[in-house]
């Protein structure tokens, strides 16, 4: 007889983000928009992409976000954010979007991408990101 595996858990570091998605967040079907969950991994990608940067960023692209399952109003969602790579100029953050009902201990992910960014100078040109 097989166990059943494990169900995936969220990472095990401190999310970038920490939300609840409320009823204003909601389509006229009463379910959370989806273009307010990416703002919200846009927003955890920029806060990993500002840190690593050591300045402003900004979006350039987002790869492969599927919506695994919906959020709910009252969900508690966290985003996670890690640098996958650094060029020159850009860099890649992945992020990852998990959801925890309000009377509940268990997570589910919801969505995950990979989000490119530009570090960018006062003038909003491409800068050079610094070497950690």
């Amino acid at each position: 007889m097989s166990e059943k595996p494990a169900p995936p858990c969220p990472p095990q570091e401190p999310p970038a983000i920490r939300t609840v998605a409320m009823p204003a967040d909601t389509n006229p079907a009463g379910d959370i928009f989806g273009g307010w969950l990416m703002w919200q991994m846009d927003l955890a990608a920029g806060n990993a992409a500002a840190r690593r940067a050591r300045g402003r960023c900004a979006t350039i692209s987002v790869e492969g976000i599927t919506f695994l399952s919906p959020v709910l109003v009252g969900d508690e969602v966290s985003l996670y954010s890690r640098v996958l790579s650094v060029g020159r100029t850009s860099m890649k953050i992945a992020v990852e979007a998990w959801r925890r009902e309000r009377e509940s201990d268990e997570m589910n992910k919801v969505t995950e991408a990979t989000f490119t960014f530009v570090a960018i100078d006062a003038a909003r040109r491409p800068r050079a990101v610094p070497k950690e």
